[in-house]
């Protein structure tokens, strides 16, 4: 039995720990990888799809109706599991993971076919709901199966499963859509979603259960749940941590539409081109979803090592270590216009993710009661369901107000070169910039306009009211951990 209080202790080598975890914790790994290959697929190019114009064959969304629409995606994506872990633990993993696939499919080939907010809401809604049933299988499957002592390594290598989908992900998408053939992306996401079913059927075994716990009813199950709330450390903990998730998600919600309107990454483009001239842009500039999937090859390459490192520590001291380092490295993304810089500091960003993340799950998976691995798994959704749900509803409205190129060009055109509202609201939205070069004497491209605005407007002072929130959460843990140090999480793990 997991004790309250994990301690760092002499552990076997990264490859006998591995090798004692069983055929079924590699299976779920695979599973896993499909699955996030499917959803960061989709995800790497809908921050950009829901902005882009309809003569871009986007469905030229505001920055505040994405916000929206991501943060309802994030209510159901993230609280679900606090329900559906427990009818998990009861009813069935494998059953679960049906139902995960089928909705998700139908989600993927909604928004192959959305038009406008609604319709576009709806299919976010369905891709919420599918991730939320699949997570709490998949990373309870892992908690019965790890220990104190092969946890650390257990849960890196599952992390790192998860960004081998995560990075492969981008690239393919990148390759499908072209310039704005975004339908493509969906269609295929849909189809590696189906092919999970395979595996599922044919490899996947169902935990163990013990044979003398009392099969509860679908009420009791529910009750059992909210019981949970009374765990008041466990709570706490989530809390805090919420503020760090505000931050977090913003690198995959928020930075690619930045990197697409602010960041030149011409420089980039030349290596990026040589590798692959289809990650490129006709405008010479790398697509924004190639540079932000750098995170996940940094994870593929070095989280397997770090896991190794960050498992000599308190798995506390590592996650505390692992935010600060994430607050460097996203600031450093949105605070430059350069791609070179900014391919650096998500580089940072990746290197803090490697630390934190890993160790939230693993410390959770280690301190839950042991009948109640899929249960906690589920709740440890709380911060993302928090600070995922508020950073949309708050960095939507403040990107559409202190970062948006379509906006400041159009400010500039009025308050600065003197043209008339009317005038400069009935230019079309793809045409906006092009029409504010040609009224800049000294602009002869399109760059020169944007670098313009970047100096006129200071667009990167949204990522400073994010990092805050940021900086405040990991504030927040380090007074946590020193007023809990040497007990364990959850008041109710011993019990």
């Amino acid at each position: 039995m997991a004790t309250d209080n994990p301690t760092v202790s002499k552990k076997r080598g990264v490859i006998s720990q591995l090798g004692g975890l069983g055929s079924n914790f590699w299976v779920v790994n695979w599973l896993e990888a499909n699955e996030r290959l499917a959803f960061f697929g989709a995800r790497a190019i809908l921050p950009l799809y829901m902005v882009a114009a309809i003569a871009e064959s986007g469905l030229a969304l505001s920055y505040t109706e994405k916000g929206v629409i991501y943060s309802v995606w994030a209510l159901i994506q993230t609280l679900i599991p606090m329900v559906s872990g427990g009818f998990t633990d009861e009813f069935g993993y494998k059953k679960s993971l049906y139902v995960a696939y089928t909705i998700n499919i139908l989600g993927y080939l909604a928004f192959a076919v959305a038009q406008g907010f609604w319709a576009t809401f709806g299919a976010a809604c369905l891709i919420g709901l599918g991730t939320a049933i699949f997570k709490p299988p998949v990373q309870g499957t892992i908690a019965k199966i790890t220990t104190q002592e092969n946890s650390s390594v257990a849960w890196g290598m599952f992390y790192w499963m998860v960004n081998v989908g995560g990075f492969l992900a981008p690239m393919a998408a990148a390759m499908l859509r072209g310039e704005t053939n975004w339908q493509l992306v969906f269609f295929a996401a849909a189809g590696v979603t189906a092919f999970n079913f395979i595996p599922t059927i044919i490899f996947y075994r169902e935990p163990p259960v013990d044979p003398e716990k009392e099969r509860k009813t679908v009420g009791q199950t529910f009750v059992d749940t909210i019981t949970t709330l009374k765990d008041k450390n466990f709570l706490i903990f989530l809390a805090i941590f919420s503020g760090f998730w505000f931050m977090f998600m913003q690198l995959w919600d928020l930075l690619p539409n930045f990197i697409d309107e602010w960041v030149n990454s011409a420089s980039l483009a030349q290596v990026i081109g040589s590798i692959n001239p289809e990650w490129v842009l006709a405008s010479g500039m790398v697509k924004p979803e190639i540079i932000i999937n750098i995170d996940a090859a940094a994870i593929i390459v070095f989280m397997i090592p770090i896991a190794w490192l960050t498992g000599k520590f308190h798995p506390m001291v590592a996650l505390i270590g692992g935010m600060v380092i994430s607050l460097v490295g996203f600031f450093g993304a949105g605070f430059t216009n350069v791609g070179a810089y900014t391919a650096l500091f998500i580089f940072i960003f990746a290197v803090g993710e490697m630390a934190c993340s890993p160790k939230f799950s693993e410390y959770i998976g280690l301190t839950a009661p042991p009948d109640k691995k899929a249960l906690y798994m589920g709740y440890s959704n709380i911060p993302f369901a928090v600070g995922w749900t508020l950073g949309n509803l708050i960095s939507g409205p403040l990107y559409d107000t202190l970062g948006s190129r379509e906006m400041f060009a159009r400010k500039y055109m009025i308050e600065e070169l003197g043209m008339s509202a009317e005038k400069v609201e009935s230019i079309a939205q793809v045409d906006v910039l092009p029409a504010l070069m040609q009224k800049l004497p000294d602009a002869s491209n399109i760059q020169e306009a944007i670098l313009v605005l970047w100096d006129k407007y200071d667009p990167w002072l949204v990522w400073s009211v994010l990092t805050g929130i940021g900086f405040l959460s990991t504030a927040g843990m380090v007074v946590y951990y020193i007023a809990t140090r040497g007990g364990g999480i959850s008041s109710n793990a011993s019990q």
